[in-house]
């Protein structure tokens, strides 16, 4: 009895302090939320978006935007002639302003890493938009319309961030595909780091190869061997790869947003495995955007494309696409490599 009166006695005073300490816990959830709040956590449709490996949703802006800002690099993957992946990439760009300021750095597969002194003064604002795509040759070096990417150029301008150009010349990596890493002159050479890892990833390779082989008997693909195909494949990535690093590595607080092809992105195995192996604990985010209606939940066969997979509804195309450029099939100096 007296037992059952002492644990009363201890019990009475916990509970009232359990009651105490609840009341402020309940003041904090009847806070009110502000519509802004409120809207970022309802889905989006701008926001359909799978954990690659997890399948967990992540389709609304709020849930968007906490992936973004806890990452140092973040990829989102494109297909070049679609406006609405280039959307998606404003959409990255814009939330990782809102946490990094002014720290931030663009890098663009579009341009090759000669042109950064011209693309360093156009984000400066000494060049106007017809100078800087006339120096950098845009139509030559890119092919695909500016304008699908110019609202990314004008974010870049106004809130005067950095811009990199990522890519190796296109000249470069062909003569990789034709002859091997060795025939580069000294030159040539210097566009790439001082060491380039062919790729060991099964599913990436598995892609590259089947990439080639569908080439067949063609005359480009009787120009090249597998093996200095896929030299020249890791000869870009690791090219785009160490621009990146050297960036980050030089800059400590900025963070990257990648604007480059699907086949730089997928399965973590190009651009970000280039960057991981080059810079110490990098926290990074790969978006591959995948065309199509948003599925209830993600495609089985998406499953491990990156670290998310983000469906896009592309219209339907009222054209042909214009010929590709290297940047996006490399039909120039490699065989098409399914790099969108």
């Amino acid at each position: 009895m007296k037992t059952i009166i002492f644990l009363l006695l201890i019990a009475a005073p916990l509970a009232v302090y359990a009651k105490a300490v609840k009341k402020p816990q309940a003041n904090i959830e009847k806070r009110p939320v502000t519509p802004e709040a409120a809207a970022q956590a309802q889905p989006d449709p701008r926001f359909c978006i799978f954990g690659a490996q997890s399948g967990k949703v992540f389709n609304t802006e709020a849930a968007f935007k906490a992936v973004v800002w806890k990452n140092d690099v973040v990829y989102v993957g494109e297909s070049h002639d679609q406006l609405l992946d280039h959307q998606a990439q404003l959409e990255a760009l814009k939330a990782m302003k809102i946490a990094r300021g002014s720290k931030i750095a663009v890098g663009f597969e579009m341009l090759n890493a000669s042109l950064q002194p011209i693309l360093d003064e156009y984000t400066a604002g000494k060049l106007t938009q017809e100078e800087f795509l006339d120096k950098v040759n845009w139509k030559k070096e890119w092919g695909f319309d500016f304008n699908l990417y110019k609202p990314l150029f004008d974010f870049i301008v106004e809130n005067k961030l950095r811009g990199l150009a990522l890519n190796v010349p296109k000249k470069v990596v062909g003569k990789i595909a034709r002859t091997g890493l060795e025939s580069l002159t000294p030159e040539e050479r210097a566009y790439l780091p001082e060491k380039v890892e062919i790729s060991r990833h099964k599913k990436y390779n598995d892609f590259l190869k089947a990439s080639f082989a569908g080439h067949g008997d063609s005359p480009m693909a009787k120009m090249f061997t597998i093996e200095n195909y896929l030299a020249s494949m890791a000869a870009w990535n690791e090219g785009m790869g160490a621009r990146i690093a050297d960036f980050i590595n030089a800059n400590p607080g900025y963070s990257v947003l990648v604007v480059a092809g699907n086949g730089h992105v997928i399965y973590n195995a190009a651009i970000p495995a280039s960057v991981k192996a080059r810079v110490k604990g990098v926290r990074q985010a790969s978006f591959y955007t995948e065309s199509g209606a948003c599925p209830e939940k993600i495609n089985k066969d998406h499953k491990d494309m990156a670290n998310y997979v983000w469906y896009i509804n592309h219209p339907p195309k009222a054209e042909p696409v214009p010929a590709a450029t290297a940047a996006s099939t490399t039909a120039v100096t490699v065989p098409a490599t399914a790099v969108r």
